[in-house]
């Protein structure tokens, strides 16, 4: 890693944690981090960076988001290498791991937390969001892999006893552990939650745990449509996508950041609300660069507003990004609010959402996963 890229890391997290509320909310907002008069020495440059990318009134079409706040390749290969290891062990993906690798899951996350430079951590993380992505394979969408939509509800629900451990007496327990023992994706999310306990508190499992679980009660709603072959309005999508969404790995933010925003205001509802719109931006980042690569059988936004309004493709796109670029407005407004009032911490947690974000739209528009087939 360049001593560039370690500063800029450093720099950042210090002039974020470090700013007043009304500077922060500038920042928030798109605006500088510091204004008149003009900033000089340590630290100044890397705030203008961050600040830099962050928006202009979006054209047409365009998405109102920041950019990547830091790539750093070498971290990125390093932390896929170890994933890659660690998914040819525990035996997800198998004869697929080249494939897996080439998607750069740890790259995401190496872009995602621009202020982390730890490969162990960003390791820690991927694992976590290569599991979840892996239950959804498995469990959810690909047939060739096993999906069945009709038992996916109790395929999730006795995974979950994996991630929020099951207790039970002696002699049902065993039969337990060797359900769990031959099924990959069992191990992969026991292996992971257990990497991440190493950094995570108490508390920061737990809500982990409990976004998880919603997660999963989100696919067996998926599970729903596809069973009964029906295709939700507009409204019903959304609810499921505000739990199947980006939210599991974003709650890892601080936990990555080696700090912890308290209970009281991560649950805080106004701090709830603008989380859970950031994340359901996020989301929608995803469909519009997953949607054609999907089939007919799938559900993203766009194929949604095409059967629910009668738009065109291109009608339901733009539609889609509009929405997007409604939610990260309210994001930017409560998070500005919030900044004013909050706790260090909070401005810390809100300002790397905002870079959580950007690093994800990079990763989107940059991964083999979707750029090798539709061309973006």
């Amino acid at each position: 890693m360049s001593t560039a890229t370690l500063d800029l890391a450093s720099a950042i997290l210090a002039d974020v944690a470090n700013a007043p509320p009304a500077a922060l909310s500038r920042l928030l907002r798109g605006e500088p981090l510091h204004r008149e008069p003009k900033p000089s020495g340590i630290g100044t440059s890397a705030a203008r960076a961050f600040a830099g990318p962050f928006v202009a009134p979006p054209a047409e079409g365009e998405l109102f988001c920041p950019g990547a706040v830091r790539d750093d390749p070498a971290l990125g290969r390093i932390v896929d290498d170890a994933v890659a290891d660690w998914a040819e062990q525990t035996g997800i993906y198998p004869g697929r791991l080249d494939r897996l690798r080439s998607y750069g899951f740890g790259r995401f996350l190496m872009l995602a937390h621009p202020a982390v430079t730890d490969p162990d951590r960003l390791v820690a993380a991927t694992k976590c969001l290569v599991a979840e992505w892996a239950a959804d394979d498995y469990y959810v969408d690909e047939v060739s892999l096993g999906a069945d939509p009709a038992v996916v509800g109790s395929r999730l629900t006795n995974l979950m006893a994996v991630i929020d451990p099951a207790r039970m007496v002696p002699r049902y327990a065993a039969d337990l552990d060797a359900h769990h023992r031959l099924r990959p994706i069992s191990v992969a999310f026991r292996t992971a939650v257990e990497h991440l306990s190493r950094y995570a508190s108490p508390a920061q499992i737990g809500r982990f745990q409990h976004q998880v679980s919603l997660l999963f009660l989100a696919s067996t709603q998926e599970a729903d449509w596809r069973v009964n072959r029906r295709t939700p309005p507009v409204w019903e999508y959304l609810v499921q996508r505000q739990s199947n969404s980006y939210l599991p790995p974003m709650i890892l933010i601080d936990v990555l950041g080696g700090y912890e925003l308290p209970a009281h205001e991560f649950y805080h509802p106004r701090v709830r609300r603008a989380f859970t719109m950031a994340g359901n931006a996020a989301t929608l980042v995803n469909d519009l660069h997953s949607s054609t690569r999907e089939s007919d059988h799938d559900f993203n936004l766009p194929s949604v507003l095409v059967a629910n309004e009668g738009l065109s493709r291109r009608e339901a796109i733009l539609r889609t990004v509009e929405v997007h670029n409604e939610l990260m407005r309210a994001f930017v407004d409560q998070a500005a609010q919030l900044s004013a009032t909050g706790s260090p911490h909070l401005r810390r947690f809100l300002a790397d959402t905002w870079a959580w974000l950007g690093g994800s739209r990079h990763w989107h528009a940059t991964t083999s996963r979707y750029r090798s087939t539709n061309g973006s």
